[in-house]
């Protein structure tokens, strides 16, 4: 057993009174004041030989009280730091200090948390308040923190499932990928990695422009929801995390893996989801219990964080470029036996909002790749170009005395058209306002709160520059029904409403209103899926069937598609992405794209690469090696 080992290696004044698992990390608890403050070294020795990550936090024995604790830190924390909360968790002898200035909580060189450790025996985290109100974050931590033995005695179960003895030797070792869902379409992305040791969902996602084929296939053989080892999700939008709540409402009660942003964002996402099922008179699939379910089931890792999550699979996060948060999955699978890289959605072109997608990695055999506009025809224009189309048209359409509808994704889009507009607005003086409708505030908020996620430019505006985008007195945020017929009845304006496809949420409201008005515009930034409200109208449909509505709506305003302001990658910085990656793969498996592109980007790396392709459908089964 590793703790055992890792016991040995410790001096016998250590007095360690108990010890766990936290996931992947040990944690050791100690009865002695002076290894807890002087130990550091000692425990810095035993990482290095072990490889593992290893917390040596004080036992509640000497700790200082809750109450008495709490006044202390108070009194070392700067007036500067804004403080908001300190939550302590007695079970984990942690500390969590949420500050809108968290350089000014952390202190010098972290001066104010070694004074904090010093004085109280606790182990002190400093996370940063969003300057925007943020219920869902908020909300989050609350349910995180509001039971901490509980917490504790899950993280222990995982880690016990971590460190057991393998089963298998590297004779026997196999692995194999089955496609439950975004084989051959865009929409219910849904993976499951078997080995020996292992099963693993990467992805749990729906079509939420489809209700015949909305939900992955968990009736498939190999699918058992008890023997399901852990979740990964490499981003918050629902065609890859809409189904998760789901499978805890049927019995997983496993990790879920994925970053900080992520979490925060797909619970918000899955809540909204239940909401717009609700007001369309559909039965949802899962409630708000499932949701608090999963959030308090994950565990969250920073980019190039390498964790454990099965006795022989570790996953290493990597930005992806596409949403704030979303990750490529690095899997590496037994010692050094293979490696995937599945990009779930991404971009390779720096965007206003966030980096390219990361490129160099160690190993990778087997590529996992979308191809959501992998047509040889969708070669995506200059993202200046597109920035300056959007820029082109709300010019023209406010100077003939119009209002502007740009559907966008809560997530993602909306953010990025938010800071290209209001640079835009700025430049040029312009007056008419931009209304923000949806979840679109509470995303900004969770953009605010981890500004480490986001490209060098927007994080020093968030912290240093007192210019945050998402705070210009530009956006007007709509609260409800009174608000959005003051909208609709107003002057002229742009309105950034939910959802991005038309499929429910007020973006459908504003369409109703102002669809039949010539001056109008209506512009989409964003993929429309087959079946899709936003897709019929893509398509050249002009008489429009909404549901809920008796009468068909006639479109008059003008339609606008820009390709270029997508979060995906098109189809030449897909095979620029395959050129350009270290180590080239062996294999690749292309998926996340409509028939024809997830073939022809499978043929152009075949021909191009000379490594083997395969554009699976779903219920295929792909042995890895």
């Amino acid at each position: 057993m590793i703790i055992d080992k890792i016991l040995e290696k410790l001096p016998d004044d250590a007095n360690i009174a108990s010890h766990s698992y936290e996931g992947a990390n040990i944690v050791l608890y100690t009865k002695n004041k002076k290894f807890f403050r002087q130990g550091g070294d000692i425990i810095h020795c035993v990482v290095d030989e072990f490889k593992k990550r290893i917390d040596l936090r004080a036992d509640s024995s000497i700790r200082m009280d809750v109450e008495a604790t709490e006044k202390e830190v108070r009194k070392i924390l700067p007036k500067k730091a804004e403080v908001t909360d300190i939550i302590l968790e007695p079970a984990r002898s942690l500390i969590t200090i949420e500050a809108k200035n968290p350089g000014e909580a952390i202190g010098k060189s972290g001066a104010n948390l070694r004074k904090i450790k010093e004085k109280t025996l606790w182990t002190p985290i400093v996370k940063r308040e969003s300057v925007l109100p943020s219920k869902i974050t908020k909300g989050i931590r609350s349910v995180l923190y509001k039971d901490s033995a509980e917490r504790r005695k899950f993280l222990n179960r995982v880690g016990e499932r971590i460190y057991e003895e393998k089963k298998s030797s590297g004779d026997d070792m196999w692995a194999r990928i089955s496609c439950l869902g975004g084989a051959r379409q865009v929409g219910r992305s849904c993976f499951l990695l078997q080995t020996p040791e292992s099963k693993v969902l990467i992805d749990c996602g729906v079509n939420v422009a489809s209700d015949k084929h909305g939900y992955p296939y968990l009736a498939a053989p190999e699918v058992d929801l008890s023997n399901i080892d852990a979740v990964i999700i490499s981003h918050a939008h629902l065609d890859h995390c809409g189904f998760l709540p789901y499978l805890f409402k049927y019995g997983y009660d496993g990790p879920v893996y994925c970053t900080a942003p992520t979490r925060d964002t797909m619970a918000l996402l899955q809540l909204d989801y239940i909401d717009v099922g609700f007001a369309q008179a559909k039965k949802a699939i899962y409630s708000s219990n499932e949701v608090k379910a999963a959030i308090k089931n994950t565990i969250v890792l920073d980019y190039g964080e390498v964790t454990d999550i099965t006795p022989d699979i570790r996953i290493t996060l990597y930005n992806a470029g596409h949403i704030v948060g979303s990750s490529l999955v690095h899997l590496h699978i037994g010692e050094g036996w293979h490696n995937v890289l599945y990009t779930g959605d991404y971009k390779t072109k720096r965007t206003q909002l966030l980096n390219p997608a990361h490129h160099e990695f160690q190993r990778v055999e087997t590529l996992i790749t979308e191809s959501t506009y992998g047509g040889s025809e969708n070669v995506l224009p200059p993202r200046k170009d597109s920035e300056k189309e959007i820029c082109d048209l709300i010019r023209k359409t406010l100077k003939k005395k119009g209002k502007v509808l740009v559907p966008v994704l809560g997530v993602g889009r909306a953010q990025e058209v938010m800071i290209i507009l209001e640079k835009f607005f700025k430049k040029e003086k312009i007056k008419a306002p931009i209304y923000i409708d949806g979840m679109i505030g509470e995303i900004n908020a969770i953009c605010n709160s981890y500004p480490e996620f986001l490209n060098k430019d927007i994080r020093e505006q968030i912290f240093y520059a007192k210019d945050d985008p998402f705070l210009s007195k530009t956006f007007k945020r709509v609260g409800g029904k009174k608000e959005r017929d003051e909208v609709i009845d107003g002057k002229p304006c742009v309105i950034l409403a939910t959802s991005g496809m038309l499929v429910g949420g007020p973006s459908v409201t504003y369409l109703k209103e102002l669809a039949g008005n010539k001056k109008n515009q209506l512009i989409f930034v964003c993929y429309q899926g087959p079946g899709s409200l936003g897709h019929t109208i893509q398509s050249g449909e002009t008489r429009l069937k909404i549901e809920g509505e008796k009468k068909e709506i006639e479109l008059k305003m003008d339609v606008h598609t820009i390709a270029g302001l997508t979060g995906h990658s098109g189809f030449n910085e897909i095979i620029g992405y395959v050129e350009k990656m270290r180590p080239t793969p062996r294999r690749i498996i292309v998926v996340h794209g409509e028939n024809s592109k997830c073939l022809n980007i499978a043929s152009t790396c075949h021909k191009k690469f000379r490594v083997e392709t395969t554009a699976p459908r779903n219920l295929d089964a792909i042995r890895l090696r």
